[in-house]
């Protein structure tokens, strides 16, 4: 029978009651009754993670009901924990609220949405109107919630008011979930209010969260732990956890032996290898995770084809965004973590937004724990001055990249007669005089941006592995060897299928006073006859390979194509055409 896999369901007694494949996460709630210490968590992680199925959880475990739900839990490990862990079930009053949704144009549109978002809670709550041990006053100020007359100040002590109200009526400190704290500080950003939207922000989470004497525990979750806004300023009770941090490492996401469990039970371990490449490779505090999100869609479609399933419903306009403003500039650094290298920098758990755009530290960082760069610790010593080694983590997220450099080398050459199709066309036809034409295009167009008296030659043509990178994949692997001397050529493009073509190129940098540019590729004719670079491809079942020895002179590029160790047609000698370019 296959599984019954929760698709989209974030609702954990929706989830139980319909008897679908739950991955226990339960013992989060042991770790944050162990942090006796710590009256406030604040849980950052990326888009589908979990986060919002996990405060469902902790919402049916901690709130006080009539109704008993111990049949939720009884087959999960907090139920096994024992007697000092079982004694805080329905317990305390619960005040649990999402961000979710309450982004806006403006700042107006995102107010009203926080506004009806809290107005339903009071309304969630409706029946403390009728108890003895809230005074006139409270009552009235419930009331002008409900109705809508309420000032501005009684909705920024939202959650300090209705905690107040809740620990009168039932004896209990309250538990608060607050879940997307960070979805409408990011619109304000984007947007160009971020000042008014933090100003609320903070009065919500200062009077609510910081030195409430009503709180038990809260829990607040979103992407990223946002700097300098002072949202949590002075909160002593906060503790925070980022990925990079051990406490609540496993919480969120799915390890490898409950990958491997879902795999078994599916009958499909002989896709593991697939599912490790495309869905593997994040570190949480050092545990090896896998996108839950990913996981789960692969396994309900059934059709054995891992895709894209994270990117196709990860809001990832800010990434997007980032990458494309930063793409000349930090060209170099992301070609190597396409090519599957990585890159060393200190990481700040408090990302900055509005240095992103100037800060590559900010710009990393919002990389990293968003989901979109895989962080390894690489050195001893503190965690905020500790070394990270960032890598893409899997051919997921390496299509964000391969794509987002697509669009700004297609924006680059458009109108300068270059095209990433005609390219990829001359490159797996085997075309030497379209491949030079389209080549002509790229280094000329993409020459304009830079200063030539400053910038390396080989800066720009490293830009030509990236937008091979982003043309040809997933179809094919693009692999680039320009700085190896172990007898490979300087680009690979192997088929992932047989039957399609391969291609691989030598590039050459002529010096116009120690090389010209008839000697630069003469040299990768000679070189590429040599080697039988070929014979990898053609054992990955490429029918025909295409080797292409590239030179480069400033803006001038030669090309010239060799078959089997033999000078084939070049660039300006096709069929029908008797002059040079």
């Amino acid at each position: 029978m296959a599984l019954q896999l929760p698709i989209g369901i974030d609702d954990f007694r929706r989830l139980r009651e319909l008897r679908l494949e739950y991955v226990d996460k339960s013992h989060l709630i042991r770790e944050l009754l162990d942090k006796r210490g710590v009256e406030v968590a604040l849980l950052p992680r990326p888009r589908r993670f979990g986060k919002t199925l996990n405060l469902s959880m902790l919402r049916y475990f901690f709130e006080k009901r009539e109704e008993d739900l111990s049949h939720l839990f009884q087959d999960l490990a907090i139920w096994q924990a024992g007697d000092e862990y079982r004694s805080h079930f329905q317990r305390y009053p619960v005040i649990s609220f999402t961000f979710k949704g309450t982004r806006g144009e403006t700042f107006d549109e995102s107010w009203a949405a926080i506004k009806a978002r809290i107005e339903a809670l009071f309304d969630e709550h409706r029946s403390l109107l009728l108890s003895e041990r809230l005074s006139d006053r409270e009552k009235r100020n419930f009331s002008a919630v409900l109705d809508r007359t309420a000032d501005v100040t009684l909705y920024h002590r939202a959650f300090l008011d209705l905690s107040a109200y809740l620990h009168a009526h039932h004896g209990e400190k309250v538990v608060i979930l607050l879940d997307e704290y960070d979805e409408p500080i990011h619109a304000g950003h984007a947007h160009g209010y971020a000042p008014r939207i933090l100003h609320l922000m903070r009065a919500l989470f200062i009077d609510g969260l910081k030195g409430n004497p009503h709180l038990q525990r809260a829990v607040v979750t979103g992407i990223l732990r946002v700097a300098r806004e002072n949202l949590f300023s002075g909160a002593n009770n906060l503790g925070v956890y980022s990925l990079l941090a051990t406490p609540f490492n496993t919480c969120f996401g799915f390890t490898e032996p409950e990958v491997v469990s879902l795999l078994e039970r599916s009958k499909r371990t002989d896709q593991l290898a697939a599912v490790r490449a495309w869905y593997n490779g994040y570190l949480f505090g050092g545990e090896i995770i896998y996108n839950p999100w990913s996981v789960l869609s692969f396994l309900d479609a059934g059709d054995g084809a891992p895709a894209p399933y994270w990117l196709s419903t990860s809001a990832n306009d800010l990434v997007r965004e980032q990458l494309e403003k930063n793409a000349l500039r930090l060209q170099p650094v992301f070609e190597g973590l396409l090519e599957g290298g990585s890159v060393d920098r200190v990481l700040d758990e408090n990302v900055v937004l509005e240095e992103i755009a100037e800060n590559d530290d900010a710009l990393f960082g919002l990389l990293v724990f968003s989901g979109y760069l895989k962080a390894e610790k690489h050195s001893q010593g503190p965690l905020e001055q500790a070394i990270h080694r960032l890598s893409i983590p899997n051919r997921e997220v390496r299509l964000l990249y391969a794509t987002t450099f697509r669009r700004w080398m297609d924006a680059r050459m458009r109108g300068h007669g270059g095209s990433l199709d005609d390219l990829c066309k001359a490159l797996l036809g085997g075309d030497a005089e379209l491949l030079e034409e389209q080549l002509q295009a790229f280094v000329t167009n993409l020459l304009s941006y830079h200063d030539p008296g400053t910038v390396k030659p080989e800066r720009v043509y490293q830009g030509f592995v990236v937008g091979l990178l982003a043309v040809l994949e997933p179809g094919y692997q693009v692999r680039s060897n320009r700085e190896s001397g172990e007898g490979r050529p300087d680009v690979m493009i192997r088929p992932m299928a047989p039957g399609k073509p391969g291609v691989v190129l030598e590039l050459k940098v002529a010096r116009t006073r120690k090389k010209t540019l008839a000697q630069a590729v003469s040299e990768g004719v000679a070189q590429l006859r040599e080697n039988d670079y070929s014979a990898e491809l053609r054992a990955a079942g490429a029918p025909v390979v295409h080797a292409f020895a590239v030179a480069f002179d400033g803006k001038k590029v030669r090309v010239e194509a060799v078959v089997e160790g033999k000078k084939a047609r070049t660039a300006g000698k096709r069929a029908g055409s008797g002059k040079r370019r």
